[in-house]
């Protein structure tokens, strides 16, 4: 699973560690995340994330 980082603040989204503060289960794709998840680090919205090459 790929992973993603947020373009504002630079928190990387690892499905292999989800997101526990979101309740968001290791193992979760990001394009699995609810369209309501916000980057736990500075709130910025999914959109505002860009898959790590």
């Amino acid at each position: 699973m790929d992973k993603y980082v947020c373009d504002i603040c630079a928190y990387v989204y690892d499905p292999a560690v989800g997101d526990e503060d979101a309740d968001i289960a290791p193992g979760t794709s990001f394009d699995d995340l609810p369209e309501d998840w916000v980057c736990p680090m500075c709130g910025a919205d999914k959109d505002s994330c860009s898959k790590v090459d």
